[in-house]
């Protein structure tokens, strides 16, 4: 069996252990003399699996006991229409920090529904920075702040550090890309949620932090799957939820715990960024898309500004074994996906091959 190492920006490569765990349970899972897919999502066996998916997380995630944890369908992007549905309920008004595709994407689904207002953005360098923000930039009135915490097409981040300051209003931030791979204080966030695919499990279930007294107020319009009581009050089983998905990612928050939790994580996350970075800013024919300081941990785009070159980069990439280099069409070049399953080896057989290839053709 040869394994490639998987660079894709989602759904993306998961750990080996947590693979070979669920083929070891995939005609059998635990006794029950079936798979996990088989199973009803109302069984004993199912209820254990989806708690301790949901207390795994609330563990590593350091998520206080007055937040609410929710799988919930319809990929991240649901949650787009879903958050103004179940926030925009006051003054009908909400900020946006635009750094990319997904917040543009989420503002523009919010002004379906009232007035949603962009008050920084980075389109003016191609999303390649974070802008700065201060409480003064917010409307006081405004019912929530939101942000995408990593922007996985353009490779910034929000820093843990750096989480824009809203005093009371509740910041709400798309976590799908960064989940995981470095500890945030959950506390300074209203909501926080997470497609499955880049750092928890495969496609098919978003997993979301909601703090308690932000459940219950949904517009009298909204959708019944989209009210987030519905699901809390369900405890995530109002239909049958993506049973699979939800499985993995308990697997896979398993993998996290016995690997040093997030913390372990964040260390080894900051080690491979660091090799990759370290590399492009040395580099005569490679060269980072993002300023240094806002630099994504997760997501890593580089180009060499010849268009052929890059293609050919990527496809000999590929013969190599190192797959899914090929950059959004938005920046180009090449992109490395480099999520918690992704080994220190892999980034270091990626630079090695970098280093032959600029050898190759200077």
């Amino acid at each position: 069996m040869n394994r490639v190492y998987n660079f894709s920006a989602g759904p993306s490569q998961l750990p080996e252990e947590v693979l070979q765990k669920a083929a070891d349970e995939m005609l059998d899972y635990e006794g029950t003399g079936m798979s996990v897919m088989e199973m009803s999502h109302r069984s004993k066996a199912f209820q254990g699996i989806i708690d301790h998916a949901s207390d795994m997380f609330r563990e590593l995630m350091h998520i206080p006991e007055n937040y609410e944890i929710l799988f919930l369908q319809g990929g991240a992007s649901q949650q787009f229409s879903a958050i103004p549905l179940n926030m925009m309920n006051k003054s009908g008004k909400a900020d946006y920090i635009v750094t990319g595709q997904w917040a543009k994407k989420a503002l523009a689904e919010a002004q379906r529904y009232g007035d949603a207002k962009a008050v920084a953005s980075s389109a003016d360098k191609t999303f390649t920075y974070i802008p700065k923000t201060t409480r003064e930039d917010f409307r006081d009135d405004a019912d929530y702040v939101y942000i995408c915490a990593n922007n996985t097409i353009y490779g910034t981040r929000f820093k843990p550090d750096e989480i824009p300051d809203t005093g009371d209003i509740p910041l709400v931030a798309d976590f799908s890309s960064l989940v995981l791979s470095e500890v945030f204080d959950i506390s300074k966030f209203g909501v926080v949620y997470a497609g499955a695919q880049k750092n928890m499990g495969p496609a098919g279930v978003v997993v979301a932090a909601i703090r308690k007294d932000l459940i219950g107020n949904a517009r009298e319009d909204t959708p019944t799957m989209l009210d987030w009581k519905t699901q809390a009050d369900a405890g995530s089983l109002y239909n049958t939820p993506p049973c699979y998905s939800i499985y993995i990612c308990g697997l896979v928050f398993d993998w996290v715990k016995e690997h040093g939790g997030v913390e372990g994580m964040e260390a080894i996350n900051k080690e491979k960024s660091q090799m990759l970075y370290d590399y492009l800013d040395n580099s005569k024919m490679f060269k980072g898309t993002v300023v240094p300081e806002d630099r994504s941990l997760m997501n890593v785009p580089f180009v060499i500004g010849d268009k052929d070159l890059e293609a050919k980069f990527v496809k000999e990439a590929e013969a190599a074994g190192l797959v899914n280099l090929k950059g959004h069409r938005t920046v180009g070049g090449m992109r490395a996906s480099i999520y918690n399953a992704m080994p220190k080896e892999g980034v270091e057989a990626l630079i090695a091959f970098m280093k032959k290839f600029e050898e190759e053709n200077s």
